[in-house]
């Protein structure tokens, strides 16, 4: 268990808010995702929407349930996903590399530290989780995972959340902007060890990557796409039983 890859941290955040009264499955996404990479090779997901649509709830969802930091039986076979023809074959199968890009270093004064952090962590739970591979830590994120999957043929999902958030800090220049596209599609992008990637953030990508960088994720937005809106924020019934829950437990 890592800091990025295989971390606990997801479930635990997740398993936590699904044992409280005013939960609210949505765990169908779940089964959408997997029909879409296993039926229509979509492998990109970026969903956008504004603070407060339960954006990082669903990323900590995704995480919960692909990755094999936890069993995730225990909390997954009561949910509505449970009955899903996928379930059995995707639930805790993957290596899951989370990456919260709203997390900063301590002190950090500039680009170099913020993504040092990620890369550095990646690679060292990379170095710890397959101690005989060779890998390096000096090596690129992204050549250390082709190491791995040329050797063990294993692949990652990898879950973002807040994918936006470093270009509201003070410290980003233009070029850090660059710098950082630059990083996320060498990461991602035609990378034979993804298995898919699932991004969120308040802004379009098309705000910041005017050019290539990104252009293979399938963008959700709540303005021009209907797909997954159900997901994020409530539905008039979800409301409506949430209101009944508040009122029963108000009047006990």
């Amino acid at each position: 268990m890592g800091l990025f890859l295989n971390s606990i941290m997801p479930f635990e955040d997740y398993s936590s808010i699904a044992q409280t009264r005013f939960f609210v499955d949505k765990t169908p996404l779940l089964e959408e995702i997997m029909s879409a990479v296993t039926t229509d090779g979509q492998k990109y997901f970026c969903i956008t929407r504004p603070r407060r649509f339960g954006k990082s709830v669903m990323v900590n969802m995704v995480s919960a349930f692909f990755g094999k930091a936890v069993d995730g039986n225990r909390l997954f076979h009561k949910l509505k996903i449970a009955q899903s023809q996928y379930y059995q074959e995707h639930i805790n199968k993957y290596h899951v590399i989370h990456i919260d890009f709203s997390k900063m270093p301590r002190d950090c004064r500039c680009y170099e530290e913020y993504i040092g952090r990620i890369q550095d962590g990646i690679n060292m739970d990379l170095i710890e989780e397959y101690a005989g591979l060779n890998l390096s830590i000096n090596n690129a994120v992204w050549d250390n995972l082709q190491a791995v999957f040329e050797q063990n043929r294993e692949k990652f999902v990898f879950v973002m959340d807040e994918w936006d958030a470093i270009f509201h800090k003070s410290f980003i220049s233009e070029n850090d902007t660059k710098n950082y596209l630059d990083f996320l599609q060498n990461l991602l992008k035609g990378q034979s060890y993804v298995k898919f990637a699932y991004m969120t953030g308040v802004l379009p990508v098309a705000k910041y990557s005017s050019g290539s960088e990104l252009n293979m994720f399938l963008e959700y937005d709540m303005a021009t796409k209907k797909k997954f809106s159900e997901y994020f924020g409530f539905l008039d019934s979800e409301v409506d039983k949430l209101f009944e829950i508040y009122q029963k437990n108000r009047t006990d």
